[in-house]
């Protein structure tokens, strides 16, 4: 067996094969029943009906156990594989594209002439053109009924309005963040991650907001990647101002080098030394308490 190959023992005993497959501009994920004969490689562009309609997605790995615990309940939609992308499809979705274009242009002059006070980001045409998604930016309530008669007229299509925010719009139109690759919102992560300053003063991150923001602003996703492992080891080590007794003498924390799980004390002679977790023979006294709070971004 290919050692690309997604089959799973469980899943060659299944009746219908079901996969997790990526779907849509904002990559939605569903889970896909296809013909009890096909089996399907991660990386697979297969063409699927959602409930959405039909459209281009991307195979990720079987649907399990494991992924349905992953997903729980109603973070998930649901569809079936129609067929491999085809070259027809691959020719049909470039003309998708060009009509998208083509589409965005129209509703930016249809949202100009009504003077609504709403910024469109995207657009998604359907692969199956069943519908057209409209992304837009608005900070108050914005009254569009009219505007989805006349474009459903104009464009012979139902139109559905979707309100995002700062974060989603660079989801959907965003490229590299400053670590040269891929922005994560628009790679693996499906979720957008809570993100406070306190995780940033946490890894002694610069805290200067040109260089903490990612593409849409905000702060960056991946200070909340390594904040467990952070704040694990700041539980585990003495805090700052303890007073310790080390293998070199007694003395007071200074700081704390948390991936490295060292201290930085200083000894009553006058003496500054980086301890090691295990030179560290007993706390004496842990000092004042302290709380660093930040705020949610």
């Amino acid at each position: 067996m290919s050692e690309t190959s997604l089959r799973e023992p469980e899943q060659l005993r299944t009746e219908t094969p079901r996969y997790v497959i990526r779907y849509g501009n904002t990559r939605l994920l569903g889970n896909f029943e296809t013909r009890r004969d096909q089996r399907l490689l991660r990386g697979d562009e297969v063409i699927v009906r959602s409930e959405r309609g039909v459209e281009w997605g991307v195979v990720l790995c079987p649907a399990d156990a494991q992924t349905a615990a992953w997903f729980g309940n109603g973070r998930v939609g649901s569809g079936r594989v129609l067929r491999p992308v085809t070259d027809e499809d691959r020719r049909a979705r470039e003309e998708h594209a060009t009509r998208e274009r083509d589409l965005f242009r129209r509703c930016t002059e249809q949202l100009r002439e009504r003077a609504l006070q709403m910024q469109l980001v995207d657009v998604e045409l359907i692969f199956g053109g069943e519908k057209l998604v409209l992304y837009y930016l608005s900070e108050n309530r914005v009254d569009f009924r009219e505007l989805v008669r006349i474009l459903a007229r104009d464009f012979n299509l139902r139109i559905e309005m979707r309100q995002i925010g700062i974060r989603d719009e660079a989801r959907l139109l965003a490229d590299y963040g400053d670590c040269g690759k891929p922005v994560c919102c628009n790679t693996h992560l499906q979720e957008m991650p809570a993100v406070s300053m306190k995780m940033a003063k946490l890894q002694k991150a610069s805290l200067d907001p040109s260089k903490i923001s990612g593409r849409c602003g905000r702060l960056k996703c991946c200070l909340r990647y390594e904040y467990d492992t952070y704040e694990e080891h700041r539980r585990d080590l003495p805090p700052v101002g303890a007073t310790v007794l080390t293998k070199s003498g007694q003395g007071r924390v200074l700081s704390q080098e948390l991936l490295a799980r060292k201290l930085v004390v200083a000894f009553e002679d006058g003496r500054r030394q980086i301890a090691d977790e295990a030179d560290i023979v007993t706390v004496i006294s842990r000092g004042s308490k302290r709380h660093d709070q930040g705020d949610d971004d």
